[in-house]
């Protein structure tokens, strides 16, 4: 078992792909005690050399570390950010499934499965970050 992550953690995620940012953004929101900081590792300005991690390797998997330096990758990652909520909680309830003997090792090759065809899954278009791309479309053909 891994140790408890240090809080606050660092969530590094690919903001260009839809579902990895819809997912983290939300867990974002949903932190009430600022235990997870997002970092955006599309992001032009992002710069992976101070966490001696490539910047190969953090597309490939999500990394959160945390206060500490702990580095966790991939289904550890998850589970790291789970801890940030309650077990009360959906998400804490799965941080405690997630390690379950006969759960862990069948969450790590759908992640595995999930990290290789994620390159293909469609990208998010920067200026529609907010969700709200197809209104202002929309607005702007009316008015002509």
């Amino acid at each position: 078992m891994m140790s408890t992550p240090e809080f606050p953690v660092r969530i590094f995620y690919d903001g260009s792909c839809s579902v990895c940012a819809r997912e983290v953004e939300q867990y974002g929101r949903k932190d009430r005690h600022n235990r997870l900081i997002l970092v955006d590792i599309s992001d032009p300005y992002f710069k992976p050399e101070p966490f001696g991690i490539g910047l190969d390797q953090f597309m490939y998997q999500l990394h959160a570390i945390d206060r500490m330096g702990t580095v966790f990758r991939g289904v550890d990652a998850f589970w790291a950010i789970w801890q940030a909520f309650p077990s009360s909680t959906f998400l804490g309830l799965c941080g405690t499934v997630i390690t379950l003997p006969l759960v862990n090792p069948v969450a790590r090759l759908c992640y595995r499965a999930f990290a290789n065809i994620r390159g293909y899954l469609p990208k998010r278009q920067r200026s529609c970050v907010t969700g709200s791309c197809s209104i202002g479309s929309m607005t702007k053909r009316k008015n002509r």
